[in-house]
């Protein structure tokens, strides 16, 4: 891919999509402050939201957030990739239900910062220990996944882009039954999800539509003190093939059948360990992603945190990695086939290092800078890369005012 197609000015998309959650609060803010003596514990309206300007050091290649983002950084500054605007309203109908409501502008796959409606889910809690959800859901596939979008909720200024950067699956439409139990000192949580996709992933001036996506998954947590654990496991059935109909219509039919994607599966299976005391915190994940198709490759992806909290700075370092493979073809093409599953290819590690400044309640500053190192033929995680320039390597200076009210 050699060229950058033309966007929308970021002054004029993200200014539209800022002022449509704005209006939003206020619509759906009035009635409840209207009500509020009557009201008070039923209705609540709060936000999240990230101002994120980032740059790397090389044009030969756009680093993404993750693959929902249709482009990426440069050695221009940008507003682009890690800001967002969230709104989210709770009303309790009773003990036992609850409904949810969050919107969010983000740069999205259409590459603009229109709204979408990322929660719209009504919960059921028959007892401190079962809790039913259907409606529009966060993804769970990896632990913390569903809050990617509240940066105050993490200690760096984006998710770490080896792990989460080839999910661009931040909800689905579905139901969901969780169940806790007391165990062993501790407390074991356990949850299984299914639902339909509803999502796109550009991909050079295409757009691959999962939505109808069948998504199926459970997860196993165990916390106990400062300690919690988490074992996924989650399998998305595609239900429509890469926007690359020309290409499969030339191969043998064969061939194409290998590398058409739907009908057929990717699954993702995690582990996930969080420490959270005092002034320390950890975090260590590690996934493997196996794909029942010829197109997105095997993959394994993990990283690892360390902050310490003194006072209202919190430094970290972090280091993650992410390799894949391709699959091997019964009926390959050389030179052909080979390139194709060469745009899904990822290998590469990154150091990170930052520090998170809490200087307002509700409010924290974040500086980081990522070190990315790896092979040149590493490009599933960008966009635009130009093959003769990029060596797999590049460095992204990041600076980020994370809130929530």
């Amino acid at each position: 891919m050699d060229a950058d197609p033309a966007g929308l000015p970021l002054t004029a998309s993200l200014g539209r999509g800022f002022q449509a959650l704005c209006l939003l609060c206020l619509v759906v803010g009035q009635p409840a402050l209207g009500r509020a003596s009557e009201r008070e514990s039923a209705f609540s309206l709060h936000g999240f939201g990230t101002l994120g300007l980032a740059r790397s050091t090389d044009d030969s290649a756009q680093f993404v957030r993750d693959l929902s983002q249709p482009d990426g950084l440069t050695e221009t500054w940008s507003f682009e990739t890690d800001s967002v605007l969230g709104l989210q309203a709770n009303l309790h109908l009773n003990p036992e239900f609850e409904g949810v409501v969050q919107a969010a502008s983000r740069y999205n796959p259409q590459g603009n910062f229109k709204p979408e409606l990322t929660w719209a889910f009504l919960s059921y809690t028959p007892s401190p220990a079962v809790t039913i959800r259907a409606g529009r859901l966060g993804n769970e596939f990896y632990m913390l996944a569903d809050s990617r979008l509240v940066g105050y909720s993490y200690v760096t200024v984006r998710p770490p882009v080896d792990y989460f950067g080839t999910l661009p699956f931040n909800y689905f439409d579905g139901l969901d039954l969780g169940a806790a139990k007391p165990l062993a000192g501790g407390l074991f949580k356990a949850k299984v999800y299914a639902g339909l996709s509803r999502e796109q992933s550009p991909w050079a001036e295409l757009q691959f539509n999962m939505s109808g996506s069948l998504l199926v998954g459970a997860y196993l947590d165990f916390i106990k003190g400062p300690w919690q654990f988490r074992l996924g496991h989650a399998n998305l059935r595609f239900d429509q093939d890469l926007p690359v109909e020309d290409f499969y219509s030339a191969l043998p039919p064969a061939t194409a059948d290998e590398l058409r994607v739907a009908d057929k599966s990717t699954s993702f299976t995690a582990f996930g360990a969080v420490y959270d005391s005092g002034p320390l915190q950890t975090q260590f994940m590690l996934s493997r992603t196996l794909s029942h198709h010829g197109a997105f490759q095997d993959a394994w992806a993990g990283y690892l945190i360390l902050s310490y909290r003194m006072r209202t700075l919190t430094p970290f370092i972090g280091l993650s990695a992410a390799k894949s493979s391709p699959k091997e073809l019964d009926n390959p093409i050389p030179g052909y086939t080979d390139a194709f599953q060469a745009d899904f290819y990822n290998d590469q590690r990154t150091l990170l290092l930052g520090t998170r400044w809490d200087f307002m309640k509700n409010l924290c500053l974040k500086v980081q800078t990522d070190i990315v190192r790896g092979k040149p033929e590493s490009r599933f995680l960008y966009r635009w890369e130009n093959p003769d320039d990029w060596d797999g390597s590049m460095t992204v200076f990041s600076l980020a005012l994370d809130f929530i009210f």
